[in-house]
């Protein structure tokens, strides 16, 4: 059976070609796709939409199939969210099961040239403990399929985590895990580095601006800040490039040195909340893609380009939490742009 299974996996390989990247110069940048709605319109209106703006890279955050087989044949590049729910099973598989749940899953519906990433349990060591344990052994399992059939070298898995991981990240340079989740950590950082996987963050100064506009000034979360502030010979003049090396000096802390960084997910609202509006979701949206596409890396790392997916493609109106939450489209549901934001250098 499991001769079947990766028979299934080189013939897909043999039939579409390694997809190549979307810019020649500088990062990716995709665009999350997320489905929490009753109003969304279609995957194959989407895969349209996201074709006719240039959008070559999109994150999903599960693995339906019916969203899976609109994208199909397209080149469109996607990073596909395993859910923690599906973790358990996953992490106690054999690897003939494991092949079997990824050929049931994901690759009876889309090739494996068009998988760019694999998002194992996102955010699972801060917003529910239960399946942390099972993090790492999914990931472990999931890679060891991969590599059994010639998959993991172009296949890179990861778990996006939030900035909260972190008890500290002020000044960048004193960043440091929370305590309590390092024992979780340290695990998926020495799978990162053993596997040549990037560490996937989810960022949102926008967050950070509103907890603590008292100390942050708006104009600093919005790249537009007068000045810049010191951190050990290093000089900061936004709260992204601060956040993405305040995770790079807390697995540099820990021993982890070199790990590639890439945000799964940053955006803005466009209303109901604070400095929410179409205004600076356009300055903040606009500053991360440029930055992306010119190849703009952080302070710490200014040779190495930073990869972004920008959150979201839509409104989503049955997202929960804060009701800014549920605005965060880059496009009307009609898939009008609601501003004037370039997915490329031209």
């Amino acid at each position: 059976m499991y001769i079947q299974f990766l028979s299934h996996i080189i013939s897909l390989l043999s039939i579409f070609f390694i997809h190549l990247e979307s810019f020649a110069d500088g990062a990716p940048v995709g665009v999350c796709y997320g489905r929490v709605g009753n109003n969304l319109p279609p995957p194959t209106a989407v895969v349209g939409l996201l074709q006719a703006n240039g959008i070559q890279n999109v994150r999903l955050f599960d693995a339906d199939a019916a969203t899976l087989r609109s994208f199909a044949s397209t080149g469109i590049s996607l990073m596909i969210d395993i859910p923690n729910e599906s973790l358990p099973s996953i992490a106690s598989g054999t690897a003939n099961s494991t092949v079997d749940w990824l050929i049931s899953n994901v690759f009876s519906h889309i090739p494996p040239s068009q998988v760019r990433y694999l998002a194992v349990g996102p955010e699972a060591f801060v917003r529910d403990a239960f399946y942390t344990p099972y993090v790492v052994p999914a990931i472990t399992n999931l890679h060891g399929a991969l590599q059994s059939v010639g998959l993991a070298g172009r296949i890179k898995i990861s778990s996006p985590q939030p900035i909260s991981v972190m008890s500290g990240s002020y000044p960048p340079s004193s960043a440091h895990f929370d305590p309590l989740i390092k024992p979780a950590m340290i695990p998926l950082l020495q799978f990162l580095r053993d596997s040549g996987s990037p560490l996937m963050v989810n960022l949102y100064p926008y967050e950070v601006y509103v907890s603590h506009s008292n100390r942050i000034p708006l104009e600093y979360a919005l790249f537009k800040a007068d000045g810049e502030f010191g951190d050990g010979g290093l000089m900061y003049d936004n709260l992204l490039d601060a956040s993405i090396d305040a995770f790079v000096h807390a697995m540099e802390r820990e021993g982890f040195e070199g790990i590639e960084v890439v945000v799964a997910e940053t955006g803005w609202p466009t209303a109901c909340g604070e400095a929410a509006g179409v205004d600076n979701a356009l300055t903040y949206n606009d500053n991360v893609v440029r930055r992306a596409v010119n190849g703009v890396g952080t302070p710490k790392r200014p040779k190495e380009e930073m990869e972004v997916y920008m959150f979201d493609l839509f409104d989503e109106n049955e997202r929960g939490g804060d009701e800014y939450q549920k605005h965060f489209g880059i496009f009307s549901l009609a898939g009008v742009k609601l501003y004037d934001l370039r997915f490329s250098s031209n």
